[in-house]
């Protein structure tokens, strides 16, 4: 019985169904974990929406901000971008379970000293306040509130965390948070323009996993989103959003020894929102 986890997929199906022939996946005794962004800008997200639903409890999945775009599109509170891939989910006969489905996935999932999120903890957060405010926009996607959130979800602002925060504002702060950021100041304020690489941090950012004194520094956090960086696997971060969609590789973990898995990928599609 092995643990695997998975980077960014975004559409690229086949490569997802290579990787688990390579990782030889069996159902029965294996588990797999996502960190998110299962669709978009990849040729076939209906396909990887389908299959990691198919897998049941086996496979684990976070939302990523494509996820999230998904959703507000299909509810009609967002337009699509010009680069977006999605219309074969939105006319998809399983549609509105498939979306469902969605709606009802992990925006964090800890497990021991292991913590999943698409793109990262605000430095000033506990895994315990993490998760606590996890479920405060589980609640908001799994309940009749749903369209009003993903209506206000999108916005930079505010850019940083206070617990007074309320309603939509407080939501949109956890939001960019688990599946938007990449960097930010010591005192946790966020910056969401940068996309580059980690030698080009504009002064006064750092990345996210490397402030110092971080409350959340004592778990071994795995996530994405973050294409540029590439590969990092430290003792206490793993990130896995190799670049599949510039023509980089699908990866996945095995957790047990940190064995790392690759199929390449030939796609090079718009960088991602």
């Amino acid at each position: 019985m092995a643990t695997y986890v998975v980077g960014d997929i975004q559409g690229c199906c086949t490569e997802f169904r290579q990787l688990l022939e390579q990782i030889r996946f069996d159902q029965a005794a294996d588990n797999l974990w996502l960190v998110g962004d299962l669709v978009n800008r990849g040729p076939d997200s209906l396909g990887v929406l389908r299959l990691v639903k198919s897998l049941g409890d086996t496979a684990i999945t976070v939302l990523g901000n494509h996820d999230l775009h998904l959703l507000a599109v299909a509810e009609g509170v967002a337009e699509q971008n010009r680069n977006d891939t999605l219309h074969e989910v939105l006319s998809a006969p399983d549609r509105d379970e498939l979306l469902a489905w969605l709606c009802t996935r992990r925006m964090l999932h800890v497990e021991g000293e292991w913590v999943l999120v698409h793109a990262g903890l605000l430095p000033g957060w506990t895994v315990a306040q993490a998760q606590r405010l996890a479920h405060e926009v589980e609640a908001a996607l799994s309940g009749g509130n749903r369209l009003q959130f993903l209506a206000r979800m999108y916005g930079n602002h505010p850019n940083r965390w206070d617990e007074s925060l309320a309603g939509y504002k407080r939501l949109r702060v956890i939001t960019n948070a688990l599946t938007r950021m990449r960097i930010c100041t010591a005192r946790g304020e966020m910056e969401f323009k940068f996309k580059g690489a980690e030698k080009d941090i504009p002064a006064g950012y750092m990345a996210w996993f490397n402030v110092p004194g971080r409350a959340n520094a004592d778990a071994t956090v795995v996530c994405g989103h973050w294409s540029a960086l590439g590969l990092k696997v430290d003792r206490r971060i793993i990130v896995l959003d190799t670049g599949c969609l510039w023509g980089g590789a699908l990866s996945a973990i095995r957790m047990e020894d940190r064995k790392l898995f690759q199929i390449p990928c030939a796609a090079a599609i718009a960088q991602d929102w």
